[in-house]
């Protein structure tokens, strides 16, 4: 330990420390104000257990700084003290857990008593204690001296008046500190709005409401003197009407270098009113009409009427159809944007201020889309004290209207085409033809539009008024290759050419016409629109398009000939092209592929899986129609299945493409072919086979008759355990003569022992399994195929059928295993040894491996337990009673001869008593090479007893009562006369024995318990003794605590391994009683571990201590001559006298040097007496002779 604490401190500064608690506090010592609201941080890392920790806050208060006051805890509700309760109970104190590591302990009304050195302590959740689990910081309250004072008043100001307010703010804290000081507005229930404030850090700022005005000047904060602050307002607001107050707080830096407000005072409130002055003004639109016609002048007058109207500042701006035209400021000077901008620098626009309260808006040639809603908006702004202006109030009048009517056109206009009602390909025209009532006044632009059956428009070509024709974003390409075309044919006619038409061409085609004239400022204006149309229908291709599929031979046999036929409907002219597919999806299959197609062009493709149709089918077109023929010879059943045919009509687009138009699918034919009828015939009858392992299992399985001498056969074995619902596959041969083995050959290993046979008859079939196992038990049954040869020279099965059932059945040899069923009962001591044999008395093989295991049923247990177990590979295993009962190193097992096993236990304990058995389990070879467990057979019981030896203790019952006199010393002897072994040790106790009955009375004499009757003994074996230990030493030699009266007073002594003494010193006469020593024997069991064999107690001893105290000691004290004359001078006199009667009483004894002393207890040593001396005379001098000084 005198090395621990440098080594770590050493290993603390290497950084090779493990993790450990840390427990971290806030920082202080932190000030805070009475009657605030406190918190304290405080965390915990580095633990071990759950996340979530315990806290727990005490105190040292500077009055008791060594005394812990607790204060609260997260843990125990019982935690704060007295003085605390009520506050914590209250929630005037409490914890609030911030994370699972983290808590803030809060105060909420701080009192002056609450300063001191406050503790965080996290209980312990670590397996060891390592680290720090307590943090301590101080807080220091200190009185609250802010105070932040006014004059209460209420003000009434009228608008654009100034205000100016002061603030007394004063602290005496002694600590360093800053102030922070806002004045605030309140207004009913709203929030305050901060005016100005000076933060702790001497920056001015404002809120949102008041930062402009406090930036231009017109808010102000000043310092007068150190205590006073007046705010001042220039120019007052109706919206400045409210409750100003101050508000100051007092902050101090805490040692992290933050900065806290320790308190916060408000000051009396002074009520202002603010009446507003008379700002009101309106604004009124004028213009002379509101029906115009284009290029007719227009004028807009805004009237601003209010009271001095030149002494104030207005913003007018005008606006077409919420569109801005055109701003004017308080310096008028009119800002126009980009559109109206250019019109006025043409001349066409002008905006001016004709007076003060007049505004005119000017637009001397109207355009048609000048038709629309004008308006102004006027607003007054104010000037500040730095010259620049604010925005106030605005009003605008309502809005109006004018429209612009455009120059009226007496133009007509008429449409006509070649056909209303076409087939999908032909060519549409259309003419439009533009009539006038007179000359024409300008020039035309015509658009084509066509307006489909959803009533949706689109441009197809137009021609603008310079004559330049374009087609619509839509006919961009199809004009490109020439399938738009647009024509002017005479000055006032029109055509439109639509070629190769398609349905999405259907609809009414309709002529826009719009006159355009020339105006003054030599711009061309619409002055007349006029449109016509007429319907066109178009007839798809598709209508009506239909195919089906027809044929007279449904059902055909092998190497017969079939036709289908493919009728296409309606009959389309030769430009218009359709290509037919037949397809076919042979018997079995899921999915059609393409045989054969006739294409557009009139060419013949074959499909990639038609090769077996090829030399067989013959194609046929119609010429006259679009019909299709299909003919099919020699039909097999590759042949078999359902066919379709497929017609595709297709256009072509006015890029040289082609677009497929429609697709129409026929309905399905199925032709049956047919195959031979089968005659197979396979043998069913049923036999039984019951065999043992490793012999041969014979299979058969026979033809009776088939259907033709070509016929091939693929036979399938099969066997069908009880346990499974199907057979499983083992073997199968195919049509072929080709081998394949089954799951199940695969998964038993049956390939190595499966021989098939094909007999010449060539109708037997043979199947033998070599080396039989039990596994191969079951059901075994044949499957046969009968396969042809079909025309097209691939092999099909025709039939197939299967044959009766051979019940097989393998056994295992019969068990013989036998064992020794003798029973018997053993008895020994502890260290001794058993032996326990196993005899195997027949087995059923001598090739058989032998598994012996040895088990023991324990007393109380119902479950028997094992000892140890002897692997079939001679290998020797520990059972789980030999690692419980530490059995491994005194297990030992021999086999003398063949079928004879003995265990032997040695040094046994009393815990190896039980009933033991062995139990032998016999295993053979399958005749596929592996082990399997054949029989099994248990022995007869063996009980097996283990005692210990017999309790020989005895301790001495004779021993003498004493009387001796008061501050004397007395001994309590404790004798053993005999013991149980010669390797036991003693655990030795000494107890006061003194009945309840007779209280703290003196304890009787010698003599007068030598004439108590024997009625006198029982009644004091009846009553209850209160026995008070003395001293007892363990058989470990390890020394109990004294007993409270005699601490102090006892010395203990082994005068021999039999024989121990205790010696009361200072003998008072409350010691007065009987006392008697208890023994106990321990011995060590064969696990070296010591246990109590027996205990005895002696008899009890009676001590008398005579009470002493008279004068005679006060007298003799008193005087130093007689006090050294009667105990000093004497002693070496009386040492003298003592010796020489020892060496007398030694010549005279016997030469044996073996002699005993008193009780048998042999003399070990012999002592000078012992003499008590206090020279300061609080108690006389003592004389003691300790044992073996006298005889």
């Amino acid at each position: 330990m005198k090395c621990f604490f440098p080594v770590l401190s050493c290993l603390a500064v290497l950084g090779v420390v493990l993790a450990q608690r840390h427990v971290a506090v806030q920082e202080g010592p932190l000030y805070r104000t009475e009657g605030s609201h406190i918190t304290i941080w405080c965390n915990v890392s580095g633990y071990q257990g759950p996340s979530e920790q315990n806290f727990q806050w005490s105190i040292y208060l500077p009055s008791a700084p060594e005394r812990e006051v607790q204060i609260v805890s997260t843990v125990d509700s019982s935690f704060p003290y007295a003085i605390y309760t009520q506050r914590v109970r209250g929630g005037k104190i409490y914890v609030e857990r911030v994370q699972g590591n983290s808590a803030l302990l809060h105060i909420t009304d701080l009192q002056a008593r609450d300063a001191g050195e406050y503790e965080c302590h996290t209980p312990s959740t670590d397996n060891q204690y390592f680290g720090s689990y307590s943090a301590k910081m101080n807080l220091v309250v200190i009185p609250d001296t802010l105070q932040t004072t006014a004059v209460p008043q209420t003000l009434h100001k009228v608008e654009q008046d100034p205000l100016e307010l002061t603030c007394e703010v004063t602290t005496e804290t002694l600590q360093h500190s800053h102030l922070s000081v806002a004045w605030l507005r309140q207004r009913g229930g709203e929030k305050p709005a901060e005016v100005i404030a000076l933060s702790r850090d001497f920056v001015l700022h404002s809120s949102s409401e008041y930062a402009q005005r406090q930036s231009l000047g017109e808010v102000r904060l000043d310092k007068l003197g150190s205590t006073t602050f007046r705010l001042t307002v220039f120019h007052l607001q109706p919206s400045d009407q409210g409750e100003f107050y101050c508000e100051a707080a007092e902050w101090i830096q805490d040692p992290d270098g933050s900065w806290y407000a320790m308190t916060r005072k408000r000051s009396e409130g002074t009520v202002v009113n603010v009446q507003p002055t008379d700002k009101e003004f309106t604004v009124r639109l004028e213009t002379e009409k509101r029906l115009y016609t284009v290029g007719e002048p227009a004028e807009f007058r805004c009237i601003l009427e209010a009271q001095n109207v030149p002494d104030r500042y207005f913003a007018v701006s005008w606006a077409f159809n919420s569109s801005l035209i055109a701003s004017m400021g308080p310096n008028a000077v009119p800002v126009l944007n980009s559109e109206f901008a250019h019109r006025e620098a043409r001349g066409q626009l002008k905006v001016a201020k004709e007076s003060d309260g007049v505004f005119v808006l000017k637009i001397y040639h109207l355009r048609q889309e000048d038709s629309g809603k004008y308006n102004c908006r006027v607003t007054e702004r104010e000037k500040t004290v730095t010259g620049e202006f604010i925005d106030k109030e605005s009003k605008r009048p309502k809005n109006i209207p004018i429209i612009v009517l455009p120059i009226k056109s007496s133009i007509s206009v008429e449409v006509a085409s070649n056909a209303s009602v076409i087939l999908e390909g032909e060519n549409l025209h259309f003419s439009c033809s533009v009539r006038t009532a007179g000359r024409p006044q300008g020039r035309f632009s015509v658009i084509w539009q066509l307006v489909d059956r959803q009533n949706r428009r689109s441009n197809i070509m137009w021609l603008d008024r310079d004559g330049t024709v374009q087609p619509g974003a839509s006919y961009w390409e199809r004009s490109s290759f020439g399938g738009v075309q647009m024509e002017q044919v005479q000055p006032s006619a029109f055509s439109l050419g639509v070629f190769n038409s398609r349905k999405e061409d259907e609809g009414q085609y309709e002529c826009h016409v719009t006159e355009w004239v020339r105006a003054v400022d030599g711009e061309w204006q619409i002055v007349g629109e006029r449109r016509a149309s007429t319907p066109v229908s178009i007839t798809a291709l598709e209508m009506g398009f239909a195919v089906t599929a027809i044929s007279r031979t449904p059902g055909v046999t092998y190497s017969d000939s079939f036709d289908l036929q493919c009728i296409i409907k309606p009959h389309y002219p030769a430009r218009v092209p359709v290509s037919v597919t037949w397809r076919f999806q042979p018997v079995g299959t899921l999915e059609f592929h393409d045989l054969v197609t006739f294409t557009r062009d009139g060419g013949v493709q074959w499909g990639d899986r038609s090769s077996s149709f090829r030399t067989r089918t013959a194609i046929e077109k119609a010429e006259s129609s679009n019909n299709v023929r299909l003919s099919i010879s020699r039909a097999s059943d590759t042949e078999a299945g359902k066919y379709q045919c497929v017609a595709e009509l297709w256009r072509r687009n006015y890029n040289n493409t082609w677009t497929r138009l429609a697709e129409r699918t026929s309905n399905l034919l199925e032709i049956r072919v047919l195959q031979p009828v089968t005659k197979l015939q396979v043998s069913k009858s049923k036999r039984t086979l019951t065999l043992v392992e490793n012999r041969p299992i014979q299979l058969s399985c026979s033809v009776k008759s088939q259907t033709s001498q070509n016929s091939h056969f693929a036979v399938l074995w099969y066997v069908h355990k009880p346990s499974d619902a199907d057979g499983k596959l083992i073997l199968k041969t195919t049509h072929s003569s080709a081998f394949e083995y089954g799951t199940y050959a695969e998964e038993e290993g049956l390939r190595s022992r499966l021989q098939f046979e094909r007999h010449v008859s060539g109708g037997l079939f043979s199947l033998t399994v070599q080396r039989a196992e039990v596994s191969d038990s079951g059901s075994y049954y044949c499957h046969v195929e009968e396969w042809l040869l079909s025309p097209n020279y691939a092999w099909y099965k025709l039939a197939e059928e299967v044959s009766g059932r051979t019940e097989v059945t393998v056994k295992q040899p019969d068990s013989r295993l036998r064992l020794s069923q003798a029973q018997g009962n053993l008895s020994v001591l502890e260290t001794q040894q058993v032996q326990l044999e196993c005899v195997v008395l027949n087995r059923t093989s001598v090739a058989s491996q032998l598994l012996v295991e040895w088990f023991v049923w324990k007393p109380n247990h119902p479950e028997r337990e094992t000892v140890a177990r002897l692997s079939r590979e001679a290998t020797f295993h520990y059972g789980e009673q030999a690692a419980r009962n530490n059995l491994k190193g005194r297990l030992h097992l021999e086999s003398p001869s063949p079928g004879v096993y003995r265990l032997f236990i040695q040094n046994v304990a009393v815990q190896d008593s039980g009933t033991y058995s062995c139990r032998v389990e016999e295993w053979l070879p399958s005749p596929s090479g592996m082990w399997y467990k054949r029989a099994e057979d248990t022995a007869g019981p063996m009980a097996v007893t283990v005692t210990r030896p017999d309790a020989a203790l005895q301790v001495d019952t004779v021993v003498p009562n004493a009387t001796v006199s008061e501050k004397a010393a007395f001994q309590l002897d404790c004798s053993i006369v005999s013991r149980s072994s010669q390797d036991s040790r003693f655990a030795v106790a000494w107890y006061s024995l003194r009945t309840k009955a007779r209280g703290e009375r003196d304890g009787p004499g010698l003599g007068e318990r030598e004439e108590e009757g024997d009625e006198e003994e029982e009644e004091e074996e009846e009553d209850q003794t209160e026995r008070t230990a003395l001293l007892s030493v363990g058989p470990d030699a390890v020394f109990g605590p004294e007993g409270s009266p005699w601490e102090g007073r006892l010395r203990f002594q082994r005068l021999s391994p039999l024989l121990y003494r205790l010696t009361v010193l200072q003998a008072s006469p409350q010691d007065t009683g009987n006392y008697s020593c208890h023994v106990e024997e321990w011995l060590p069991s064969p696990q070296k571990e010591w246990y109590r064999l027996t205990e005895e107690e002696s008899a009890p001893i009676g001590i008398r201590v005579l009470d002493t105290s008279s004068t005679l000691q006060s007298i003799i004290c008193s005087n130093d001559a007689l006090f050294y004359f009667i105990f000093f001078y004497p002693f070496p006199i009386f040492g003298i006298l003592i010796i020489t009667i020892l060496l007398v009483r030694f010549k005279s004894r016997n030469s044996s040097k073996n002699s005993d002393g008193k009780n048998g207890v042999p003399l070990l040593w012999i002592k000078e007496p012992h003499l008590n001396y206090s020279p300061t005379c609080l108690e006389p001098p003592v004389l003691s002779i300790h044992p073996g000084a006298i005889d």
